[in-house]
């Protein structure tokens, strides 16, 4: 839905101005004690918004909540849990207030990779946050969104977020005050052979994707396309980026990649700064990490997030389930200046889990590290792509590309195969059935568009 009215009024205009200079530094000023209580007083004022919103005062209700009820994050077992279906189901006119202008926001959705996508509504302001998220990463890296030439490749599909956010809503809204010559935006479905001649062209500090694009134009880079391309930095979202293909990007573009934790319904949750800790927004979001019976984990155990949106007008993202992400929490400090908390793994959606014939599960970070460890040994990056599909509880098949003008270069495909296969039955144990297949191409699934690194055809 396109913008129909920009707000572009004095009121509106400073308290952009205004959350602009209070959020961006927020996590390398406040300590501990400032985030909390940061942290306290958002929530509070977001599940008074939400009460307003018929989906929450309905849950509120039948659970005896009131707004009154939450003094902070302390109180937020309280609060019943949103599903996906919980929005679906509301959806259009009990996802927002009654009196919420549909006619001055954004709507968007999820991709929809379990075959349904789920709708949300967002006003400027609620984009505006969601930049913030960004302009933080960005000076993690000590970059300026005003003169770093960056290009984005995106969904800029009607209704994603992307759109919403770099092309309709802040582009729109920031080229009125300030230059925005140094952004560029192409489609995701533009064929990376186009891409990587406008990439030439530019020659961008940053390109910032997903990892099937930046798989793509690695492999044309290191096939001797895009001579003039060099980055200081690529930045990887959208999806798991397993550790081979970040390897392989960085080797063809010789620069780090760095990764982003964001989705649709929350925004940039957490980004890896320069030591390569992953930063919580603690500030914009708050994260619960639960076991299956919905109870706190330990820190540096891995559990199911949880996530509330500590901010935002339209529909309100509180104690949100349907993310089904693995996280793992870790009770460290970085030296890096960011003070917030650190997730040092973020394991897949947790439909991927592999389930061993002893009832055990595998998460998907804990397997897709092993082509990395096969490239760090033989220096060789013939493996282009790689899946790993679960057929059967016993039954795993390993799908593997091989680059075709490395394939004589360096250690023998079979070798390679060989102690792939070596690697995985330590990790999974030989009562698996493992097979290792080349295949000409990994295709991309259908429904999040996207390529699925590990599928498990397992009930879970």
């Amino acid at each position: 839905m396109a913008l129909m009215n920009p707000y572009l009024n004095p009121f509106f205009l400073l308290r952009i101005a205004a959350s602009y200079l209070s959020d961006i530094t927020r996590i390398w000023d406040f300590n501990d004690e400032q985030t909390r209580r940061y942290q306290d007083k958002s929530l509070r004022k977001i599940v008074r918004y939400a009460y307003n919103v018929p989906l929450y005062h309905k849950k509120y209700k039948e659970n005896g909540i009131h707004p009154d009820d939450i003094k902070g994050v302390d109180d937020i077992n309280k609060l019943p849990f949103i599903t996906k279906d919980d929005l679906r189901d509301n959806y259009p006119n009990d996802i927002i207030p009654r009196d919420f202008d549909i006619t001055k926001s954004f709507l968007v959705s999820t991709s929809g990779s379990t075959g349904k996508p789920v709708f949300m509504y967002y006003d400027l302001f609620n984009t505006i946050k969601h930049l913030e998220g960004f302009l933080r990463a960005l000076r993690a890296l000590n970059e300026n969104w005003q003169q770093t030439k960056i290009v984005q490749i995106i969904d800029l599909a009607p209704s994603t977020t992307e759109k919403a956010i770099f092309r309709d809503g802040i582009n729109s809204f920031l080229k009125r005050f300030v230059s925005m010559n140094n952004h560029y935006y192409f489609h995701v479905d533009s064929k990376p052979e186009d891409l990587i001649i406008e990439l030439n062209k530019i020659n961008p500090d940053i390109i910032s994707s997903d990892p099937v694009i930046l798989n793509k134009l690695a492999n044309l880079k290191m096939n001797g396309y895009g001579k003039n391309i060099n980055p200081k930095y690529v930045t990887s979202s959208s999806a798991m980026l397993d550790s081979y293909t970040k390897k392989y990007v960085e080797k063809a573009f010789n620069c780090r990649v760095i990764n982003y934790y964001a989705t649709t319904e929350t925004g940039l949750i957490s980004f890896e700064c320069l030591k390569g800790k992953y930063h919580v927004n603690s500030d914009f979001v708050f994260l619960e990490v639960l076991d299956e019976d919905y109870k706190p984990v330990e820190l540096g155990k891995p559990g199911h997030v949880v996530v509330t949106k500590l901010y935002g007008g339209g529909t309100p993202i509180i104690r949100y389930t349907g993310l089904d992400d693995l996280l793992v929490l870790k009770d460290e400090k970085c030296n890096c200046g960011i003070n917030s908390p650190i997730i040092s793994d973020i394991q897949g959606r947790s439909m991927e889990l592999i389930i061993l014939p002893n009832n055990k599960t595998i998460a998907p970070f804990e397997i897709t590290t092993i082509p990395a460890k096969i490239m760090d040994k033989y220096q060789t990056y013939k493996i282009k792509q790689f899946q790993i599909i679960q057929h059967e509880i016993d039954e795993i098949e390993v799908r593997v590309v091989i680059d075709e003008k490395l394939r004589n270069k360096g250690p023998s495909v079979e070798k390679l195969l060989k102690e792939l296969k070596t690697l995985f039955l330590e990790k999974l144990g030989k009562k698996i059935n493992l097979s290792l297949n080349e295949v000409d191409e990994i295709p991309i699934d259908k429904k999040s568009k996207k390529i699925k690194v590990v599928i498990s055809k397992v009930k879970q």
